[in-house]
């Protein structure tokens, strides 16, 4: 039996022993890793240097660096992204609705866990907490496959929080984690619908797009973000600067980071001179249109390609529209269907856009950062959903859930 085989098999088993655990069990349990995880960083961060030096001799830089990068005050945000969940209501055996039949049946619509969950991701090691906790919560056992690049990473924080688990009441096997990091270990699990009831992509486009048309197991579809700011004709502009600033350099590399900028023609000669100013001094690249380029010297000609990248860095494209109607259309033609700001003062405007834009998260004066399910308030998110089946936008609790039907009688038969 194969490594990825025997997950699967023991993943199967501990599911259905978690699905029967209490709110207080799984409670203990997820305060308990939460220690964990602070009382044992010296251990994690060791780890991570291991990572990070490996990932330098290999040439990576930039907003890969940063998203591999673990630090005191990261991991003492994961260990509170866990007692958040603590502290959230458990989905698993709420009545989603109830009726009685004429002939005396009572039915009820209850959540109950998906099952077993793989996680497929690339260089982000907080992902291995926010994805066991909310598995945890939401009576799921999970299968964790992260990438070569943050491996030592995974292993100690995988670890350390199925020990944790265990000694707190937890099924074993519960948290898994795949430590083979060969693209064949990733097509066993894609393929393994007898153990597996759903998998999720993190990462860039190339392998969402190979989890997406590889998988037999059905795949959740998650968020390559070409996520858009667009500065209305009626926008405050005194908003409007401080959320593009927030949306494109609070943190570049990660996908609700804005990518392109569209500004009203009305709003360009008040707008882009200052924004220009701020966005070179905060170091972004930027990329526009003629009609932006006016404005700078230092702005490079955007090509088709400029519109659809997601650069995950500090790079932005910039384009002039002249009407609403055109920045609707952008967006929707361009994007990727993740999160999308307007900034306006028009109400109209406003809910032209939202009502229009076809994106998981539409933003009304506000950042596209806020995208996001601890900004939600979910504690964690296993992953934003561009898709519409079965969950949408950043996933937590109930969309790690299903439901059945509990059907009642008193010896009542079909006619």
């Amino acid at each position: 039996m194969s490594e990825v085989l025997n997950i699967g098999v023991r993943a199967r088993a501990a599911s259905r022993r978690l699905a029967a655990a209490s709110s207080a069990v799984k409670d203990h349990a997820l305060g308990a890793m939460a220690s964990a995880l602070t009382e044992r960083s010296d251990e994690i961060l060791d780890a991570n240097t291991e990572d990070l030096e490996r990932a330098e001799t290999d040439g990576v830089a930039g907003a890969l660096i940063d998203r591999l990068t673990l630090t005191p005050e990261r991991i003492d945000a994961m260990a509170a992204g866990m007692r958040v969940l603590i502290g959230l209501n458990d989905p698993i055996g709420e009545v989603l609705a109830g009726w009685t039949l004429p002939n005396g049946l009572r039915i009820s619509k209850v959540r109950v866990p998906l099952g077993v969950i793989g996680i497929i991701y690339e260089a982000r090691p907080n992902v291995t907490v926010d994805a066991a906790g909310l598995c945890v919560k939401s009576g799921n056992a999970c299968i964790l496959r992260g990438s070569r690049m943050a491996i030592a990473s995974n292993m100690a924080l995988a670890r350390i929080i199925d020990e944790a688990g265990v000694d707190a009441g937890l099924p074993p096997d519960t948290v898994q984690l795949i430590r083979d990091t060969d693209r064949d270990s990733a097509k066993e699990l894609m393929r393994m619908r007898e153990h597996v009831d759903v998998l999720i992509p993190r990462g860039g486009a190339d392998l969402i797009r190979t989890v997406v048309e590889e998988s037999t197991v059905p795949v959740i579809e998650t968020g390559v973000g070409t996520c858009h700011v667009y500065v209305d004709a009626r926008a405050d502009l005194e908003k409007a600067l401080p959320i593009l600033l927030n949306a494109k350099v609070q943190r570049p590399g990660v996908c609700n980071a804005a990518e392109t900028l569209l500004v009203h023609q009305a709003a360009a000669d008040a707008f882009l001179p200052r924004a220009i100013e701020a966005l070179h001094a905060a170091g972004v690249e930027l990329r526009g249109d003629d009609g932006t380029r006016r404005y700078s010297d230092e702005i490079k000609p955007a090509t088709e390609a400029d519109w659809h990248a997601e650069y995950l860095d500090l790079i932005l494209a910039i384009r002039i529209v002249d009407s609403l109607d055109g920045a609707i259309d952008h967006v929707n033609r361009y994007g990727t269907r993740h999160t999308d700001a307007i900034v306006t003062e028009d109400y109209s405007a406003a809910r032209r856009f939202t009502a229009e834009v076809d994106s998981a998260c539409v933003m009304v004066n506000a950042s596209t950062r806020f995208a996001d399910g601890g900004e939600f308030g979910f504690g964690a998110e296993i992953g934003i959903s561009n898709q519409k089946l079965h969950a949408r936008g950043p996933m937590g609790l109930a969309e790690l859930t299903s439901y059945k039907y509990l059907v009642e009688g008193d010896g009542q038969v079909r006619a």
